[in-house]
């Protein structure tokens, strides 16, 4: 694995070398925080002893380390529509955490995988890019979590997030052993085999899915990796017998999760049950007023999410109008999402605001400020409140019901 005292600097790095039907990969394990990871994809690429290069990098983080105005060219409202919202948070959280670590060790996370990416491009060799998409990646784990599970999740990413102390030593060495996405979860992926399963596991497989997929005509296949994937990766690229579109089409499907939706949307149905029981047994008065419980309450709970948002009196109107419209409401069409889309109409974030992004997302302080963090936070909020407030009202009517 790891090559004898006076080897080339790559060669005295850990990596592996796997030959599987023609092709020769030589994976190196690298620190994504360490400078000399970055010499060693320099001195491996230089060395001319490779036709190809590939980088455990997806489109979209590759995209996020080589350009900086990157998160500037998004469209929010585009965001806000399609349902990407939490995604959006998480990939925001995840670059806080870069900029923190990149801020306390003078390197950014990543360096040495993009500098494989520029060399590779100067020298004219074909790069492949064989992650999963993150995006892809965080929506199979939350679905394989469960609700406390991904709040768990949730709060694992914003404590990492918010945390403003220094990481210690211990903490560092771990990172430069393990892998930047369980490192941005927090301790929470040390106690989640589900999570675990999900962010190494399975793209260890799917990396070696897409290194014989990609190699081509290369015969010569230099792959930069995290040293925490190193073991596993060469495993499945030796052993496994799955053909790679097959493995592919598996990993990159998202499972039907243990979905909070048809928890709520039971409950919900429930609770419509107990108003028509309460017109049966009670009369028209104990009706009328179980349904004024019913939108007092989940209007006024999603009201105070916006509310807790800081959100644009029109945002926090609309949450109340919509949170008892619930037996209504098309799956996907949320308080949250009517109140985040007026705050992002009445209060359009600046191109400063999306340039100031990444520092602002650092605090809890930069949230509010920031324009479109804090319609993040606006959708987020309200949506809990709504749940809330779907919850609150269904025990209130039970025990008027019940009673």
């Amino acid at each position: 694995m790891t090559g004898a005292p006076g080897a080339t600097a790559w060669q005295s790095q850990p990596h592996a070398i796997v030959e599987r039907d023609g092709v020769r990969y030589t994976l190196l394990g690298t620190a994504h925080v360490s400078r000399i990871s970055v010499d060693a994809v320099e001195n491996a690429i230089g060395s001319g002893d490779f036709d190809a290069v590939a980088v455990e990098l997806d489109p979209q983080r590759l995209q996020a380390i080589s350009d900086p105005d990157a998160l500037a060219k998004l469209n929010l409202v585009d965001v806000i529509r399609k349902g990407r919202v939490a995604l959006f948070a998480a990939n925001l959280a995840l670059s806080a955490y870069q900029r923190r670590l990149a801020e306390q060790l003078g390197i950014e996370p990543g360096a040495e995988l993009k500098r494989a990416v520029t060399m590779a491009n100067e020298r004219g060799l074909p790069v492949a890019l064989v992650d999963r998409d993150v995006g892809l990646t965080f929506k199979r784990a939350s679905r394989r979590l469960g609700f406390l599970g991904r709040m768990k999740l949730m709060g694992s990413l914003m404590g990492g997030l918010l945390a403003s102390d220094k990481l210690g030593e211990e903490e560092i060495e771990t990172l430069k052993q393990g892998d930047m996405l369980e490192s941005s979860f927090g301790e929470f992926a040390k106690s989640s085999p589900e999570l675990y399963e999900t962010v190494i596991a399975e793209r260890d497989r799917y990396m070696a899915a897409r290194l014989r997929q990609s190699a081509g005509t290369a015969r010569e296949v230099l792959a930069v990796v995290g040293a925490g994937h190193l073991a596993g990766l060469a495993r499945h690229l030796a052993q496994d017998g799955q053909s790679p579109e097959q493995t592919r089409a598996e990993l990159e499907a998202a499972p039907a999760g243990r979905s909070l939706r048809w928890l709520m949307t039971l409950i919900t149905l429930l609770i419509l049950a107990m108003i028509g029981w309460g017109y049966y047994q009670g009369g028209a008065e104990l009706g009328r007023q179980l349904v004024k419980e019913w939108v007092l309450i989940t209007g006024g709970f999603a009201a105070l999410g916006a509310l807790a948002a800081l959100a644009h009196p029109l945002g926090i109107l609309a949450a109340a109008i919509a949170g008892p419209l619930k037996p209504i409401r098309p799956p996907g069409i949320s308080p949250g999402l009517f109140s985040a889309l007026i705050e992002a109409q009445v209060r359009k974030p600046a191109y400063g605001d999306f340039l100031a992004l990444r520092d602002d997302a650092g605090t809890l302080r930069g949230w509010y400020r920031n324009r479109v963090s804090r319609t993040i936070l606006n959708f987020m909020l309200t949506n809990i409140g709504s749940s809330i407030g779907v919850w609150v009202a269904g025990l209130r009517i039970a025990g008027k019901v019940f009673s």
